[in-house]
């Protein structure tokens, strides 16, 4: 069993950064690719930023590019979505997931099996 824990959302004015955080525990290795995605309300979930396993490739969303920034605890399974000049189109519910076993990253949710319940980012105009 492998348990995600999403936190760091929050209420916050455009313009302003957040970071948050994810944790992913029990029956993983540490070596596991996590992603980040979001679902806005009326909208479907879509794809943030992923990280491999190992730390060292990441993807990211064209959207998000140059303003958010997925990072990870060598070896462990916490990763961070720093980000920065948040707009109020980024409002959403942030999720975090990880792959089973593969240290490959992804843009595919399918391809992730474990999901944490989320977390509300809210960016006020």
């Amino acid at each position: 069993q492998v348990h995600v824990v999403e936190s760091g959302g929050g209420l916050v004015q455009a313009g302003d950064s957040l970071t948050l955080s994810c944790t992913a525990s029990g029956r993983v290795t540490g070596s596991e690719a996590m992603g980040w995605f979001r679902q806005a309300p009326v909208k479907d979930r879509e794809f943030v930023a992923s990280i491999s396993g190992s730390g060292a490739s990441t993807f990211y969303a064209d959207s998000m590019k140059g303003r958010f920034t997925i990072s990870k605890d060598k070896g462990q399974n916490t990763v961070y979505l720093r980000m920065n000049n948040l707009k109020p189109e980024d409002t959403a519910v942030y999720y975090c997931a990880a792959r089973r076993g593969n240290g490959f990253g992804s843009r595919e949710s399918s391809l992730y099996a474990y999901w944490g319940q989320g977390t509300q980012v809210t960016v006020s105009s």
